[in-house]
């Protein structure tokens, strides 16, 4: 069972913010997305509990996913259920509630999402179990149309869908597969052409991935995260005129930094801070640190996983920074706020959101206390994490 928060509104650390949990369903209740609101305090030592305000169950039985990236105060919502699965655009109301503007039939197990093409045109990644890799179109009426399908066999599993800084390309990590697929766009059809992928090395198993362009050398970076071995590779990224892209490793570091890999742990998201100067990913069933007891009365601490935070350098290279608490367990995702001064982590199996501040200049979370927390969320699983400024 797997839960979505997305995080709508903050202004600073002082300020009223408002959150989104999408969750799975289970036998008892529908999959439900819920609005949290966090009160505004001046004071960072106070750890704020987030209410529930509003709930939707519009989005299907196992709501996984809610991409930002259209803008406008819409969401585009994945329902990643195996059979009869829908991709469905909300609308996102002043006081942060949901309301169902369109849907479309999609192929199940849809985890990810991106749009390309300036807005007009969105590709998603399907997990399974039959793995796939599906395009739609938009209208300026926000419905969509079934485009393109691209269906492979076991054992891919497609786990992200990213563009390319150029917007000329989509990747999209194959978890199963073991390497990186490799799109071209059409700018007139918005269909894709295959190119040669990156082959990840044995047993590494690609989950996510991240472009970053030097600010210093101008070069590309591809940034891949491999939950199999808990390791992130760098690529410098080429653009050959013969077509596709060319990736040469530079880099290999472990999402635990300086500190030993434990025995079973499966790395899962991975996302640069705003300005560009710090990269951070995420580690589950790696359990390094205890944080408090959500329960005020139990004074025994509970474990917490972790996220690492590198710097990168010039030439493509990662620089470690620390590693910190992730608030409790099993991180499947988290995101930062619009200039990076706080985090939100989404943890799947305590159920749990923990949001810490950040600091700007050095890259460090903040981890000794929470800013904000919100507990028993569901009913499913918590899934994803991304944050949305007031316009």
């Amino acid at each position: 069972m797997h839960t979505l928060l997305i995080a709508l509104a903050t202004i600073g650390q002082a300020a009223a913010g408002r959150l989104l949990v999408a969750s799975y369903g289970n036998d008892t209740s529908p999959g439900a997305i819920q609005t949290l609101e966090l009160p505004p305090s001046t004071n960072e030592n106070i750890d704020q509990t987030m209410k529930v305000t509003h709930e939707n169950h519009e989005c299907g039985k196992s709501p996984t996913w809610l991409d930002l990236s259209l803008g406008r105060e819409r969401i585009v919502c994945l329902d990643e259920v195996e059979i009869g699965a829908n991709l469905t655009m909300l609308s996102v109301g002043a006081d942060g509630s949901l309301s169902k503007i369109s849907s479309s039939p999609v192929l199940g197990g849809a985890v990810s999402s991106a749009s390309y093409n300036n807005g007009s045109a969105l590709a998603l990644a399907h997990y399974g179990p039959q793995a796939a890799i599906s395009l739609f179109t938009i209208d300026g009426n926000n419905k969509f149309s079934s485009l393109q399908n691209f269906t492979f066999e076991k054992p891919e599993q497609i786990h992200q869908a990213v563009l390319d800084p150029t917007g000329q390309f989509m990747i999209f990590p194959s978890l199963g597969a073991n390497l990186v697929h490799v799109y071209c766009i059409d700018p007139a059809s918005h269909q894709l052409t295959e190119h040669e992928p990156l082959k990840s090395k044995p047993e590494y198993g690609p989950r996510h991935a991240v472009f970053w362009t030097s600010p210093d050398s101008k070069t590309t970076y591809l940034f891949v995260v491999h939950e199999k071995s808990n390791k992130i590779i760098s690529y410098k990224v080429d653009y050959p005129e013969c077509g596709g892209l060319e990736f040469t490793e530079v880099d290999e570091v472990s999402t635990y930094g300086n500190t030993t890999l434990p025995p079973v742990s499966y790395a899962s998201e991975m996302t640069l801070s705003p300005d560009n100067k710090f990269l951070v990913a995420a580690n589950r069933n790696g359990t390094v640190f205890k944080v408090d007891n959500p329960d005020p009365k139990n004074s025994t601490q509970v474990p917490s996983d972790s996220l690492a935070t590198f710097k990168p350098t010039a030439d493509g290279k990662l620089s470690f920074v620390q590693l910190a608490k992730s608030g409790g367990y099993y991180p499947r995702h988290f995101n930062m706020n619009k200039d990076g001064s706080m985090i939100a982590v989404a943890n799947q199996y305590s159920k749990n959101v923990a949001v810490y501040s950040r600091n700007l200049e050095t890259g460090r979370i903040e981890d000794s206390k929470p800013v904000a927390t919100a507990e028993g969320l569901g009913p499913g699983d918590l899934m994803f994490v991304q944050w949305l400024e007031q316009q």
